[in-house]
């Protein structure tokens, strides 16, 4: 019979690991990992109107660029149709680790909606498995964050950035919001992974299982006052 368990350590830590991991998803799709040197859109260079510089942005399979200066239209869209036409090497690795980390997390989100009926999975208790894939999602997403500078000095990234960009040195280019966003979501990755186990010590608690022997907790769910 499915006994619906809620206390606030597992419904936080539920909320956190969709947070995380709705946060990476946006942050790999982002455009906005390096935004580039200012200039002037081609279309204004040869008109009378007074050219306003402004600041393309480029993701790590896409990019945004001003393609006319009358209506101020920007362009966003992948520049990398396969695979093989990313930058570099480096971004190429990056893009394997990020996205190997993000289906974890996304496969821990989707999973720990259910914690609140199942707490084992395979006689393991199912916040702990989720805690596991999280640390092990971090460790990917920490090393596709250490491989995505070794990538500034491709080609791609000097048109954007300048000559003076090179690995791990962006050059006339600053960091957009995706990357650090991307940081912190690894950070807090780590904290869910930690806190999985706080979740699974709420649940399993005596006074919980006091409640379910009781028959508190038949088709009811246990309030955040406990625990």
């Amino acid at each position: 019979m499915c006994h619906v368990i809620v206390t606030c350590r597992s419904m936080l830590w539920t909320l956190l690991s969709i947070v995380v991991a709705f946060g990476e998803l946006i942050a790999f799709m982002s455009t906005d990992w390096l935004v580039g040197s200012p200039r002037v859109p081609e279309a204004m260079l040869d008109s009378h109107v007074s050219p306003e510089p402004y600041r393309p942005t480029l993701g790590i399979y896409g990019r945004c660029i001003k393609v006319t200066g009358f209506r101020r239209d920007v362009l966003c869209g992948p520049y990398a149709v396969h695979f093989g036409e990313i930058a570099s090497g480096f971004w190429q690795a990056t893009s394997i680790f990020l996205a190997a980390g993000i289906l974890l997390l996304c496969a821990v989100a989707f999973i720990s909606v259910f914690t609140m009926c199942f707490q084992s999975i395979m006689k393991k208790s199912i916040f702990n498995v989720c805690g596991l894939l999280q640390g092990i999602a971090g460790l990917f997403l920490i090393l596709g964050l250490m491989l995505y500078p070794a990538g500034w000095g491709s080609d791609k990234v000097v048109t954007y950035c300048g000559a003076e960009a090179s690995p791990y040195k962006p050059g006339m280019c600053s960091l957009g919001w995706a990357f650090y966003t991307a940081i912190g979501g690894t950070a807090l990755t780590f904290i869910c992974a930690v806190f999985s186990a706080q979740a699974e010590i709420a649940t399993s608690s005596d006074k919980v299982q006091e409640e379910i022997e009781e028959g508190h907790y038949k088709n009811s769910s246990q309030g955040c006052g406990i625990n």
